[in-house]
């Protein structure tokens, strides 16, 4: 396992959790809140997804205090609960989501860097896929050189990040209108936004993006210098997370109404602030854009890379993924994650839209293991596992277990049968590494359990790949 020069500290931790989850989305929030809800359904969102979220941090800082010997956080709960497959499914998944989910920071990075020099565009350009491939490689070679020192890097562009958010709400609170902000409430004047229920499961698909990297701590609980400080850094990153994310929405229903944010374009934060100070504000958060576009690349890269080589070392995945360098970095883990990252700029090249379809496809993928983590902390306290003469923290627990588990079942729902269906295209071909792990261990692919899990992983591969040839299904 990694040297001691390699652990990582409360502050490091912290940075990777508000590093994962600052990526782009906090940039466009306003006009994507806007589009699916008025200020009265964002509000009572909020509160669902304050409540829910809270408790998937207590959740996974419950696990990490309790587990202490379970490393890699999602994957490893999954594993514990549920067996192999549903282990192999969550790291799986995850893996597909942080390096497609990298494919998207790439392009939207030469996006927003389109503002300044034509030449990038919409950030599917030769030139852009040019600029976006070197700076991959760069970041790669960054971490070849040791966790410890990414993960300080990390920290830099995560301060760095929080600056511009800083001050729009700075600007924007003393630009704060009362009357615009309470116009009309619950969108009584915009018939396309539906009923209240109906604004409020939209707007909260919106949320799923933005939060997702809460359990970042969590993956490295295995290179923490101190275990206790896994819990920590996850609650500290989501609160901060959460009251930036809030304040920024909120903030900016003051300023334009619902329509005029609607309207935007993104980072739809560019558009708010230069409406308050003119075309310096614009430029700012462009800037800004990019610092966190950078610096959430950084996260995912990393987190990446680590699921795999945390996922080998078990033996869920194949062995040739857990080699280390010298410098305790999984190597051939972070070398598959961005060779594909690699190849995936390239197809943007060639298609457009396809890598933003990609990336909401893939970051739903992520929900499984968050549904699987809440399950887990619901068995343990059910059990009585760890509780022993402490019926008081046990009840305490499973209440909030259970509040995160419904919540993660909420957001399945909010995902809908699509992304589901269409996910099983990209959980089916997972079972490949999957077998080739449990032959090199001289075991049976799957349980009697796991054959009809997989099983049903495959008819829903089958109906989405007939759907999306028949056109009933798109991406």
């Amino acid at each position: 396992m990694s040297g001691s020069t390699q652990k990582l500290r409360l502050p490091a931790l912290v940075a990777l959790v508000v590093g994962s989850m600052v990526g782009g989305g906090i940039f466009s929030l306003p006009q994507n809140m806007a589009a699916s809800a008025d200020v009265g359904a964002i509000l009572i969102g909020w509160a669902i997804t304050a409540v829910g979220m809270l408790a998937l941090a207590f959740v996974f800082q419950t696990l990490a205090n309790r587990k202490p010997d379970l490393d890699a956080g999602v994957y490893a709960y999954a594993k514990a609960g549920f067996g192999d497959y549903m282990g192999f499914s969550s790291a799986w998944g995850y893996w597909i989501s942080a390096w497609i989910g990298n494919v998207g920071y790439f392009v939207l990075l030469f996006s927003t860097l389109g503002y300044f020099f034509p030449v990038f565009g919409e950030g599917n350009t030769p030139a852009a896929i040019i600029a976006a491939s070197a700076l991959l490689w760069a970041v790669h070679f960054l971490v070849l050189r040791g966790i410890r020192e990414a993960a300080f890097v990390n920290t830099i562009t995560t301060i760095a990040k929080l600056v511009p958010l800083l001050l729009f709400i700075l600007i924007c609170f003393f630009a704060f209108r009362l009357e615009i902000f309470t116009r009309d409430i619950w969108g009584s004047s915009n018939p396309e936004l539906g009923s209240v229920l109906n604004q409020v499961r939209n707007m909260m698909l919106v949320t799923v993006w933005v939060f997702i990297g809460i359990e970042g701590a969590s993956i490295f609980s295995a290179r923490a210098e101190k275990r206790s400080d896994v819990g920590k850094a996850t609650v500290i990153g989501f609160v901060t997370v959460l009251l930036l994310l809030v304040l920024v929405n909120v903030l900016s229903l003051g300023i334009l109404t619902q329509p005029e944010l609607a309207r935007l374009q993104n980072p739809s934060m560019a558009g708010v602030l230069e409406q308050v100070v003119g075309h310096w504000g614009a430029v700012l958060i462009s800037i800004g854009l990019v610092i966190s576009l950078v610096g959430a690349l950084l996260s995912w890269v990393l987190l990446s890379a680590e699921i795999l080589f945390a996922s080998a070392r078990d033996h869920t995945m194949p062995a040739f993924l857990r080699r280390e360098n010298a410098r305790h970095v999984p190597a051939n883990a972070l070398w598959l994650s961005n060779a594909l990252v690699q190849l995936f700029l390239v197809v943007t090249l060639f298609s457009a839209s396809t890598y933003l379809n990609l990336i909401y496809l893939a970051t739903s993928m992520i929900l499984v293991p968050y549904f699987w983590s809440a399950a887990y902390a619901v068995l343990l306290p059910l059990r009585g596992e760890t509780y022993e003469n402490d019926a008081r923290e046990r009840n305490k627990d499973l209440a909030i277990a259970l509040v995160a588990l419904l919540y993660a079942a909420w957001l399945l729902y909010a995902g809908g049968i699509k992304y589901l269906l269409l996910s099983a295209l990209l959980y089916a071909p997972g079972a490949l590494l999957f077998a080739k792990a449990k032959h090199e261990l001289g075991q049976p692919v799957f349980t009697p359990l796991e054959k009809l899990i997989f099983a049903a992983v495959v008819v829903g591969a089958i109906v989405a790949a007939y759907g999306l040839y028949d056109g009933f299904l798109t991406l």
